[in-house]
């Protein structure tokens, strides 16, 4: 079996199951002439998550554009509002043709509104936009097994990073287990350094904490059941031991006494695991890119990463991971030029493609990123990635991208007052089961 055959054997997201609770309001006659002659002629719109990467976007619009009558226009909505921006505009007349997202709950509502493009027919029409990826990963856009989203930028699996210096003047190295991270813990306190550095401000920061915890535990199959309406997996005996090996870790101190007023998105946690203060960040592949800004000396010479550690007594394979399994372009059913859209999707899996996105740090998932993979802004992290991906038994999606984004507020609140106390498990459980 090859390696892109192994990359993923199994993926665990929520793109097969019904959202909760969530209805939009469809434009009448999205797919029809009507809807079609009310878009700009001669133009379609693709929205993007506004942020470093879009240097790669803009870079394969300019490339279509050079020989396309049908011009693209990209749009760059600021990340930090995207997806309300999103949801206000995606039932209007300015509704991108195309747009980013998670794939999974990020794009049901759309789908069960009737907003969206299957896109078996532009699949039939051009193979290669389905066979061109790794078959989990495209899966992860499916709905009720219909593709609505073609792989881009690329896959972002949750990393433990640690600052190597930190961990070698304290004598320990990263931890293989739970066991030795509680280890790690206790020997960090007691030299005065935070062992953990966590921008709960921002709060998907310590979703994290729980997707694994959650993973490792009670296996990916919980989340699965709980999206697909089986709240009660929430209140089982390995949801609860869950909850409680992660009490365990924040009554330890592991996260230190801040950590609710720290934010990643301002470059706090960072800064603490960079500057010392601080000995590990659980964070997204992203932690790379982020570090290397601030500093690439210190990056290239004190940043390590390994993976999440293992639980000896858990359902979940050691080797198992969280995080965003890829970013999506879908179509909206309203588009004036499908025809162009498609012909758009196909640089998504393009050599020139790839190779952008690994120029920058991403990791694209098309079957051809191995034979790259010397041509990454870091080779050695890029292959590292490469092989956590390629191994894992499953690699759940998200949770607040699992969710539909209309439970997101809550999901998040839940999991930072279980943080600071404010929650206990049955508080926990209680606030889950009501998404």
């Amino acid at each position: 079996m090859s390696n892109t055959s192994r990359w993923l054997k199994r993926a665990v997201t929520a793109s097969a199951v019904l959202a909760l609770g969530v209805t939009l309001s469809a434009c009448s006659g999205a797919g029809g002439s009507t809807a079609n002659s009310n878009r700009p002629e001669n133009v379609i719109h693709v929205a993007v998550y506004g942020d470093a990467g879009n240097t790669v976007e803009q870079a394969m619009v300019d490339k279509f554009n050079a020989t396309s009558k049908v011009q693209v226009i990209l749009d760059r909505i600021p990340g930090a509002n995207y997806q309300q921006k999103l949801q206000t505009i995606i039932s209007t007349d300015a509704a991108p043709d195309v747009f980013f997202n998670w794939g999974g709950g990020s794009i049901q509502p759309f789908v069960k509104a009737n907003l969206l493009l299957p896109l078996t027919d532009m699949i039939k029409t051009d193979p290669a936009l389905q066979s061109s990826f790794l078959p989990s990963v495209f899966n992860a856009a499916a709905i009720d097994e219909v593709p609505y989203g073609i792989p881009m930028r690329g896959t972002q699996p949750v990393i433990l990073f640690n600052n190597k210096q930190v961990l070698t003047d304290a004598g320990i190295t990263a931890p293989k287990t739970w066991d030795d991270l509680l280890a790690d813990v206790k020997v960090l306190t007691a030299k005065g350094v935070t062992p953990i550095a966590l921008g709960g401000a921002d709060q998907w920061p310590t979703l994290m904490w729980f997707e694994y915890l959650f993973d490792r535990v009670a296996g990916p199959d919980l989340l699965t059941k709980a999206i697909g309406g089986d709240t009660t997996v929430w209140d089982s005996a390995d949801g609860k031991a869950a909850l409680t090996k992660l009490k365990s870790l924040i009554d330890a101190g592991a996260f230190g006494t801040n950590f609710d007023s720290v934010s990643f998105v301002d470059g706090g946690s960072p800064a603490l695991l960079r500057t010392g203060k601080a000995a590990f960040e659980l964070m997204g592949s992203w932690e790379y890119s982020t570090q290397q800004t601030a500093d690439k000396a210190w990056t290239e010479a004190n940043l390590g990463y390994t993976g999440f550690p293992s639980i000896a007594d858990g359902k979940g394979d050691g080797a198992d991971l969280v995080g965003n399994t890829n970013n999506y372009y879908s179509v909206i059913k309203a588009t004036r030029y499908p025809d162009t859209a498609r012909d758009f999707l196909k640089l998504m899996y393009s050599d020139e493609f790839v190779q952008a996105q690994l120029a920058i740090g991403n990791l694209p998932t098309t079957t051809t990123t191995e034979k790259f993979l010397d041509q990454a802004a870091d080779p050695a992290y890029a292959t590292f990635q490469f092989n956590l991906v390629k191994d894992a038994p499953a690699f759940q999606l998200s949770w607040d991208q699992a969710y539909p984004q209309s439970a997101s507020a809550d999901l998040k609140t839940a999991v930072s007052q279980f943080f600071t106390g404010k929650l206990d498990v049955a508080g926990f459980i209680s606030a889950m089961q009501a998404l």
